[in-house]
Parts: structure tokens; C-alpha cells; sequence
């Protein structure tokens, strides 16, 4: 039985969308921790219901790497990885394979318009290029997945989840790749026809790459010129489409931007489910001191907005015929880092260093909020509109509250060295992923009873990790 946290101010939550660093932050770090999970065992579905499991205890430990999978000239997605079959691992679970159902096609009355009732975190590491599937009410590591051939070389840092749930999609700035996992086995593909799926299990259990069948999509993006600065960053899903005869969201999108050669920062729409691009929008003279767009987050419109690092703000009008780039230069103290979306619907900046700033769209107006210079990170918003904020120097999490506009605490943390991702879970806690290789789990509303897990890695993660921030700017089912 799990105890919910109960919230007064919406059924939605709110949370987090961010950026990723600057020159003095890109790099990454040796792994510096690791965590004994539950790895689990075999299961045999029967009708999509699990018949049996076992778990064990199982240290953390890396996974090979082989083959690579990249888009074709034009971008276009390569699909599943090139699976390895004398490299596949017969290790870990292999699932009896139904019909894998298309995103959203689950009815009112078996899968809740196929949403999970369950709630990931997905915290990639940027040391070793894999992506650990948490679950936020267990504290247990379920799955770690490679989301590309080149290991800690792909420099992961951002993940988007999807507005249900069922797929999280991660971002590597060394590698100019975006890769789509799936949290269920019923979204997974059985690419080698065996009826099986073959997927991690845990965190000693990492396939290699091109043999884990949740691994759904990867691209490497065309234009992108090569440079790390370059590579993508900010990202955010949309909800989609509201499907009343599946009591669902179908074909939801994902908004992702990188820089290519002479400063042009695309901002692209992908097909979320298949990785298919169907937009391409160049802003020209990206203002971002060099880097790629950073950070990226959904409005209650469902249009994307993206920060430049320590420069521009800039919002994609979705409804407009076509689509259209609006772009909002921001004054120089804002120092724009971290970044998210309130369900209101006005942006809000971490500066590094700089205050933490929203931007009122309906009155075009900058706000910083007062006693809050600092070097800031990742960012959330909370279901009561409270925004968390992470903080180095000093090290900690800054409380806001987003309604008045005011500060509420600087919390210090029990152990803090460089803490680097926001994000809000269904329940309401926030999670704090500090980048030296652990997170914290916070009831909002008691913060020294903070729980702490080891995740093994480098961490330098600035996104939406539990899809929070989407549900919390998205229309209600109906």
C-alpha cells in the first residue's frame, strides 16, 4: 500500500525543465558512487499481466558497447538500433511478446487511457552515456539502458518524459544523438523476432547497445556541425491529442533544439513514438553564448519555450500557419542557466550567477525575485506552486514561492557537493540530483526528513525527468 501525499492546489503537478552548463560545468567526472538495488527477474506475461518475478540484490556495474545506429543524410531516424544478436546478453529478463499497442491505445477501462500507474525517475549519467529507470515510491533502480555506442563519450544531460509516462526520451551533447526508451514492456520492440523482449533489468544488467529491445529510437541529428556545445539540449514532449474513443492522449510530439554550424539554432518537432522528424525551424544568430539552446519546457498552449544559455528566450507559435519563432531578448543580470514553465504559463530562469527570474508574458515583463544571486541550476515547480531551485554556492536548494514571487528558505542539504537536476514527482516529492552521484527524494513539506540514494555516475542533468512538468501545463483528459 502507498500512502500519496496530498496537495491543495492542483491534481497536476508541476516541475521542472532546465539547461545544461557552461564551459566550467560541461565536463564530466569520474563515477563517483554506486547503489545496491533490486535488480528484477524473469517475468512471463500473460496477457500483458506479469504471472511471476523474482528480484535480487545486484551492484551497479556498466555494459558493453557495440554497434551504432545514426539517421541518413536527410536526419531521418534509423529506428531500433542495428541489433547485435552474438552480442545480445541472455541475462536478465526476456519477455513473452503480445501486440505491442500504439502510444495511447489503451481504453478508459483496462490501462487508463494507457498512463502508467506507476512513477519513474529517469537520471541519465554523463560519465558512462546509460539512463537508470528509478521508481520513485520504491527507490529502486528497475532498468539502465545505453542510449548510444560511444559510452560516457555520447555526454548525456538532458530527458524529457512523456506526458503518460510510457517514454522517456534522453539527449547527448557529445554525440548529436537523441534516443527514446520505454518504461513498459508493452511499448518495447521485438526486433529480432523471437517473441521475446530482451531489456535490462537493473543496474547490473546493461545490454549492449543495440540488443535492449525497450530501446525504441535513435538519431544522430543531420545538421548538427560536430561541436559538443553544439550538441542537443533542451527539450520538452507535448501532451498530444485527446482520443475519446481510447480515453487517451495519442501522437505526442517531442520539441528538442541544437546548434548547427554559423550560430543557427534548429529547433525541431519529432514524432514521439517513432522518432520521425516532421519540423525543422532555424533561428538564425542564436544568442546562447556559443551553446546550443538549453533549456526547454511546455506552456498550457502547448508551445515549447527554449533559453539560451545567459541569453535569449524564445517560444515556437505552434498555431500559427506556418509555424513561427518568437524571440525575447533578456537584460543582462537575468543569467539565464536552469529554466521551467509554470502552469500559468510564464517561464522561469535560474541565473548562474544571477537571481531566479520569471518572465510575466502577459505584461512582457522580467521579475527577479529578491535574495536569491546565486549560481543556479536545474528547476521545478512543486503541485502548490512552490519552485525549487537548485544551488551551488551556496550549496543547497532554494524554495520560491511562484505565486507572490517571493523567497521562501534556502535549505541546505545534508550532503551537498554540485547539486544539478530538479524534478517533481506524481506524488509531489522533489528530487534533487546532485552531479558527485546521488539524488535526494524531499516531501515538500518536511524538508529535513530528505531520503538520499546513491546513483552511480556523473550527472549533469537539466530536464524533465519525470514528465511532471508536462502534466502540469496540459489539459485535462476530455
Amino acid at each position: 500500500m502507498i500512502a500519496l501525499r496530498v496537495h491543495t492546489l492542483t491534481a497536476c503537478l508541476p516541475l521542472c525543465l532546465f539547461a545544461c552548463g557552461d564551459s566550467g560545468r560541461e565536463s564530466a567526472s569520474g563515477d563517483t558512487g554506486t547503489a545496491s538495488v533490486a535488480s528484477q527477474g524473469s517475468i512471463s506475461l500473460t496477457n500483458g499481466e506479469p504471472t511471476s518475478a523474482s528480484a535480487a540484490s545486484d551492484s551497479a556495474t556498466g555494459g558493453s558497447v557495440s554497434d551504432s545506429a545514426t539517421s541518413d543524410a536527410t536526419g531521418n531516424v534509423s529506428g531500433q538500433p542495428t541489433t547485435d544478436n552474438s552480442a545480445s546478453d541472455t541475462n536478465g529478463p526476456k519477455f513473452d511478446l503480445g501486440v505491442a499497442p500504439d502510444i495511447g491505445s489503451g481504453g478508459c477501462g483496462d490501462s487508463g487511457g494507457g498512463m502508467l500507474d506507476t512513477s519513474y525517475i529517469w537520471i541519465p549519467s554523463t560519465s558512462d552515456g546509460w539512463v537508470v529507470k528509478i521508481n520513485t515510491r520504491t527507490m529502486l533502480e528497475e532498468g539502465r539502458y545505453l542510449t548510444g555506442p560511444g559510452g560516457g563519450a555520447e555526454s548525456v544531460s538532458r530527458t524529457a518524459v512523456s506526458g503518460d509516462g510510457r517514454f522517456v526520451v534522453v539527449n547527448g551533447r557529445g554525440s548529436g544523438r537523441s534516443t527514446a526508451v520505454a518504461a513498459g514492456v508493452e511499448d518495447c520492440k521485438d526486433t529480432n523476432g523471437d517473441g521475446m523482449i530482451t531489456t535490462s533489468s537493473g543496474a547490473g544488467d546493461v545490454k549492449p547497445w543495440g540488443s535492449d529491445e525497450c530501446v525504441v529510437w535513435t538519431l544522430v541529428h543531420a545538421a548538427w556541425d560536430g561541436g559538443d556545445t553544439h550538441g542537443p539540449r533542451g527539450i520538452s514532449w507535448t501532451a498530444g491529442e485527446w482520443n475519446e474513443g481510447l480515453c487517451g492522449f495519442i501522437n505526442p510530439k517531442v520539441w528538442l533544439g541544437y546548434l548547427a554550424g554559423g550560430g543557427e539554432a534548429h529547433l525541431v518537432r519529432l514524432d514521439g513514438p517513432t522518432g520521425a522528424i516532421e519540423q525543422d525551424l532555424i533561428a538564425p544568430g542564436w544568442d546562447g553564448s556559443g551553446y546550443a539552446p538549453y533549456g526547454g519546457a511546455l506552456d498550457p498552449m502547448q508551445r515549447p519555450w527554449f533559453t539560451g544559455l545567459r541569453g535569449e528566450l524564445a517560444r515556437v507559435d505552434v498555431t500559427a500557419n506556418p509555424l513561427t519563432i518568437t524571440r525575447f531578448p533578456q537584460p543582462q543580470q537575468i543569467q539565464t542557466y536552469g529554466m521551467t514553465v509554470d502552469p500559468d504559463g510564464n517561464p522561469w530562469m535560474g541565473g548562474c550567477s544571477g537571481p531566479v527570474s520569471t518572465f510575466d508574458v502577459a505584461t512582457s515583463q522580467w521579475i527577479s525575485i529578491p535574495g536569491t544571486n546565486a549560481c543556479h541550476r536545474g528547476m521545478a515547480v512543486d503541485h502548490n506552486f512552490h519552485v525549487w531551485v537548485a544551488s551551488n554556492g551556496p550549496c543547497g536548494l532554494v524554495e520560491v514561492d511562484g505565486k507572490t514571487r517571493t523567497l521562501v528558505a534556502q535549505h541546505q542539504l545534508a550532503q551537498c557537493s554540485t547539486p544539478i537536476g530538479v524534478s517533481v514527482d506524481v506524488d509531489g516529492f522533489v528530487w534533487l540530483v546532485d552531479q558527485e552521484g546521488w539524488a535526494w527524494k524531499i516531501d515538500p513539506d518536511n524538508v529535513p526528513a530528505m531520503q538520499n540514494m546513491a546513483v552511480p555516475g556523473s550527472h549533469y542533468v537539466y530536464s524533465d525527468m519525470t514528465g511532471g512538468q508536462l502534466k502540469s501545463v496540459s489539459p485535462p483528459p476530455g
